[in-house]
């Protein structure tokens, strides 16, 4: 293959740059910082000086010329051959410094995004330090405000405490109380046995009064230490589970001391056998019962034992029956009138719920809803013998909305509901005909309740609970007055 010449012609001064140009940094581009050219005299390369390499084909040869006749300097390049280049260890070098120079220059491109992020995440940084700043700013402001709100609030919880300090003295007096009881009790036993020895001492029918008298008033005592204003509901206790989803069960009490049995009622309409357990064991450990038969099916969910007899809503009437155990009949009924019935005006949970009879400490009760009050609640108190109605109180809550009702110590507690979350949210007292909302809650272990009822002598809620028979057991807040007594 021919060598190509390339001629260029050039003012001399320019062309002496260019010369100088090409043999100094062109050869330290393509590392041949080794290799002198040098011009002998006459303008011609001097070949005996080691200028042109052992190889002519596979390195650059420049050559410098005389001027022509025009005063310009003619110069000589003599390349290699293309067919060789790729063979050159000198262009594997510039090759893989091309290539080292393109991967810094896509570092340099990675390390210019991850720069920008870590820029506009500490931008961001700034402007939160600054909010920072500015709520501290506002922080330091309203310390004394903040200051003067807990000295309020401190205030008003002092506020709340101080009515209790009344309410320890009376307690304090009720102790004294107590103890002067004792003292009497004491005094009349000595003089008791003081009188079998020396009958006559004494005179008889004024230590009969003052023994009557001692015992009426720690009979009034009791009762007052029974009664209170409901402060808590403890969880729930189940008993059993038997029966459909509705039902009732209770137990007496006013029954004599030792008697426990246990009534059991199943479903909520159109039914009238009545199970008799000998014992609260026996409900809980054996299916042994004694069946008893009414006379009529039952309506709803509220009925009561109580001194012997069962008190019942007749089904699809507004009648109220007293059906006595020991006699096995009837021995009252009575209408009770303007009451809605047949699912006319019942609890949220339906289950011809309409009248609900109930016992506190006070006796017995119904609660029931008229047109006449716009379908709110109506209690009435009721004589256990002749069930005629001794005083009735219109509320103002609707009955549709209630869950459940129980009475305690005159007071009705309505219940918000009968399924989910439920708790004892309004309270009537009869003793003041006044009504206040509460919040008491207590847990429905299982989703669906359709009779809540107070039994007195146990201080307990009896529920059924989507066929589940559970207790309740209440907390009750007392204060005892010394003029009461």
């Amino acid at each position: 293959m021919s060598v190509p010449l390339l001629k260029i012609g050039v003012v001399l001064s320019t062309m002496a740059m260019i010369t100088n140009w090409m043999s100094q940094t062109l050869p330290s581009l393509v590392g041949l910082n080794t290799t002198k050219l040098t011009a002998a005299q006459g303008g011609y390369p001097d070949r005996s000086t080691g200028v042109l390499p052992a190889n002519p084909e596979e390195s650059w040869q420049v050559y410098s010329s005389a001027q022509d006749s025009e005063g310009r300097c003619v110069c000589t390049v003599v390349a290699p051959q293309q067919t060789m280049c790729s063979r050159d260890a000198r262009t594997k070098q510039l090759r893989q410094l091309l290539e080292k120079v393109q991967n810094m220059t896509q570092s340099i491109q990675v390390l210019d995004q991850r720069t920008q992020r870590d820029l506009q995440y500490v931008v961001r940084m700034e402007d939160q330090l600054r909010g920072l700043e500015t709520k501290f700013k506002q922080v330091e402001e309203n310390h004394k405000q903040n200051i003067a709100k807990q000295l309020k609030t401190i205030k008003a919880k002092m506020a709340e405490l101080k009515p209790l300090i009344p309410v320890l003295e009376e307690y304090k007096a009720d102790a004294k109380l107590v103890l002067q009881f004792k003292e009497e009790v004491q005094n009349l036993t000595a003089v008791l046995s003081e009188l079998q020895q020396e009958l006559g001492a004494y005179d008889y029918d004024e230590l009969h009064t003052r023994v009557n008298n001692l015992e009426e008033r720690l009979r009034a005592c009791m009762q007052k230490l029974a009664c209170g204003k409901l402060t808590g509901i403890s969880d729930p206790i189940t008993i059993k589970t038997s029966g459909t989803r509705f039902g009732s069960w209770m137990t007496d009490p006013l029954a004599p001391e030792g008697d426990t049995r246990v009534w059991y009622m199943d479903g909520y309409h159109n039914n009238r056998f009545v199970r008799e357990y000998r014992s609260m064991v026996d409900f809980m450990t054996t299916d042994n019962f004694t069946s008893h038969r009414l006379p009529h099916p039952w309506s709803g969910t509220g009925q009561v034992v109580y001194n012997g007899s069962i008190y019942f809503n007749k089904f699809q009437s507004p009648v109220i029956i007293k059906y006595d155990f020991r006699t096995s009949s009837i021995s009252k009924s009575q209408r009770l009138d303007n009451a809605g019935f047949s699912n006319s005006y019942h609890y949220s949970w339906g289950g011809h719920s309409d009248i609900d009879l109930m016992v506190d400490e006070g006796g017995l009760w119904a609660v029931y809803a008229t047109n006449q009050n716009a379908g709110n609640i109506v209690l009435s108190k009721l004589n256990p013998m002749t069930l005629q109605i001794i005083r009735t109180w219109s509320t103002n809550h609707p009955k549709r909305s209630a869950g459940e009702a129980f009475m305690i110590c005159g007071t009705l507690y309505v219940t918000n509901g009968y399924s989910g979350g439920t708790k004892v949210y309004y309270a009537f007292q009869t003793n003041s005909s006044t009504y206040e909302y509460i919040d008491i809650a207590f847990e429905n272990k299982y989703s669906h309740i359709s009779m809540l009822d107070y039994n007195p002598r146990d201080r307990a809620l009896y529920a059924w609970n989507n066929g589940h028979q559970v207790l309740y057991n209440v907390t009750l807040f007392h204060v005892i007055r010394s003029e009461e007594l």
